[in-house]
C-alpha cells in the first residue's frame, strides 16, 4: 500500500492507510502503548492494544523515540485523542531504523518528581548534531516558511518579466573590493569565491536581459562573531534596466517584500505565532525614506545618541537598532530606507549625482540592515574613472569591459535569504540557517 502523509491521514477516517515517520512520542504502559508518529506534515496518535499483538512484544520493546516506522492501521475517530480527535488502530508495524540515545538535548524539559530537570543543548551543541536538532516542529516550520518566502519573491518578479540567470561562484577577482574574499587554488592560478553576484547581474543588462534575479550562495571573508554575520549565506539578487532613479529600486523592493510577507502570513502566519511567538506584519506601502544625516539628527533629539563624527558617513550598528524604534514611533512602521552615504562608504559603481552623493540606500527590518541597493553607474567613462579612485580600476578591467560598448541605465538589490528568516522568527543566525558556517564551524 503505498505510504500516504499524516496530514492526508488525519482526513481519512474508517479507512486503511500506511504512513511512515519518526517516533515523536513513545508512553508504554501495562495494557496500552501509544506512539506518536511524526512526518514532515504533522503527527498522528498510533493505539496499539497489546493484549490483541502479543505478536510485537519485542518490537515494541526495543522501539526508542527518533527511530523511524512504517505503520498500516485503520483511521479511527475518538474524541479522547488530544490530537485532532484521529489515531491509527495498527495492523502492522515494522521499524525502518533504530535510534541510539539522542547526543543533545533539543529544547529544555522540565523537571518532575522521578525526573531531573534537563537543559537545553547549546546552539553549538546542537549544530554538531543539526540533523536531530532539525527534526523539531520549529526547525521544520522555519524552513517551510523560508520555502514560500523565497517562492514569493520569486513569483512575484516572473509576473514582472524577469528572468533567473546562474551565475559563477568561482571567479577571477573580487566581486566588490580587494578584502573579505576567499582566495582559492584554481590550477596554475588563483581564484576567489564570490562575494556577491553583482558584476554578473550588471552583465546580464549588457547583455539586453534588461530584468533578471538569482537566488545562490554568497561568500564573505569576514571574522565576524556576532548573532548576524556568515561566511557563506544565501543571496536572493535581482538587477533591471531602464530605470529613471534609485527610486524605481526603492519602489519594486518594497513592493516585493509587502507581496513576499502577505504570501507567507497567508500560509503560517497562525504557526508562526504559535511555535515562534512572532506576528507576520505585512507592511504598508511606501515605506519611509529618511536621509542619513536626518537620521542622526532625530536619533540624537529623540533618544540622545550621538555618533562618533568620523562615522557619519555610515550607519553605525547602534544607531541601525535605534532607528527601528524611530521607525515604528515616527512613522507606525517595522521598514526604513536610509539613503546620503558618503562617497568612501559606498562601492565605486554606485551612480552619483551632480554633488557627488551616491544614488544608493539601506534598507532597515526589525533594526537590522537588510539590503543595499542602488542605481548603478551605466557610463563607461565615468564608471572607470570612479573605480580608478578606489584603486580598483586594473582589478576589475574585465568589468568594466561590460560597459563599452552600450549599456541601459539600471540598478538593482540583494537581500539575505537566512538574515530574514532570522529577523522574521527572532531567532539568531545560527539557527536561521540550514547549515551555519563562520570562522569557527566548517562542519558538518
Amino acid at each position: 500500500m503505498e505510504r500516504v502523509y499524516v496530514a492526508d491521514a488525519l482526513k481519512k477516517t474508517g479507512e486503511t492507510v500506511t504512513v511512515r515517520g519518526f517516533v515523536d512520542n513513545l508512553r508504554d504502559s501495562k495494557y496500552m502503548t501509544f506512539i506518536v508518529l511524526k512526518d514532515i506534515t504533522g503527527k498522528v496518535q498510533i493505539t496499539i492494544e497489546k493484549e490483541k499483538h502479543p505478536e510485537w512484544e519485542e518490537l515494541l520493546a526495543g522501539l526508542t523515540g527518533d527511530s523511524v516506522i512504517s505503520v498500516v492501521g485503520e483511521v479511527n475517530a475518538n474524541d479522547y485523542v488530544k490530537m485532532g480527535g484521529v489515531e491509527i488502530l495498527p495492523s502492522e508495524i515494522s521499524v525502518d531504523s533504530v535510534a541510539e540515545a539522542l547526543p543533545i538535548a533539543r529544547k529544555a524539559i522540565p523537571a518532575t518528581k522521578k525526573k531531573k530537570e534537563v537543559e537545553r543543548s547549546s546552539i553549538d551543541q546542537r549544530i554538531d548534531y543539526r540533523w536531530i536538532d532539525l527534526r523539531t516542529d520549529e526547525n521544520q516550520l522555519m524552513f517551510k516558511v523560508q520555502t514560500v518566502m523565497v517562492n514569493a519573491m520569486r513569483k512575484f518578479l516572473l509576473d514582472r518579466n524577469f528572468i533567473e540567470i546562474h551565475t559563477p561562484k568561482l571567479i577571477g577577482a573580487a566581486s566588490e573590493s580587494g578584502a573579505d574574499v576567499f582566495a582559492v587554488e584554481y590550477f596554475d592560478r588563483q581564484a576567489y569565491l564570490a562575494q556577491s553576484p553583482q558584476f554578473y547581474k550588471q552583465m546580464a543588462m549588457a547583455a539586453g536581459f534588461e530584468r533578471i534575479f538569482e537566488t545562490g550562495p554568497v561568500f564573505r571573508a569576514e571574522k565576524s562573531y556576532t548573532n548576524r554575520h556568515t561566511t557563506e549565506f544565501t543571496g536572493f539578487d535581482l538587477e533591471f534596466s531602464y530605470i529613471n532613479s534609485v527610486k524605481d529600486v526603492m519602489k519594486m523592493e518594497e513592493e516585493l517584500l509587502t507581496d513576499m510577507l502577505r504570501e507567507v502570513k497567508e500560509a503560517y502566519g497562525e504557526q508562526i505565532k504559535e511555535l515562534f511567538g512572532k506576528e507576520v506584519i505585512v507592511p504598508t506601502t511606501p515605506f519611509p525614506v529618511i536621509d542619513l544625516q536626518d537620521l542622526y539628527a532625530a536619533l540624537e533629539k529623540e533618544y540622545g545618541y550621538v555618533a562618533p563624527e568620523e562615522e557619519k558617513g555610515d550607519l553605525t550598528t547602534e544607531a541601525e537598532q535605534l532607528s527601528f524604534r524611530y521607525a515604528q514611533e515616527k512613522f507606525g512602521h517595522e521598514f526604513l530606507f536610509v539613503t546620503g552615504y558618503s562617497v568612501d562608504k559606498r562601492p565605486f559603481y554606485h551612480m552619483r549625482d551632480e554633488q557627488g552623493m551616491p544614488q544608493g540606500y539601506d534598507l532597515i527590518w526589525r533594526g537590522v540592515e537588510i539590503t543595499t541597493g542602488a542605481q548603478r553607474e551605466h557610463r563607461y567613462e565615468i564608471l572607470k574613472k570612479q573605480a580608478q579612485e578606489k584603486g580598483l580600476d586594473q582589478d576589475v578591467q574585465f568589468y568594466l569591459e561590460f560597459f563599452r560598448y552600450g549599456c541601459p541605465p539600471h540598478g538593482g538589490f540583494g537581500l539575505g535569504v537566512d538574515r530574514m528568516t532570522m529577523l522574521l522568527l527572532d531567532v539568531s543566525i545560527k539557527e536561521a540557517m540550514f547549515l551555519f558556517r563562520g570562522p569557527n564551524r566548517l562542519t558538518p
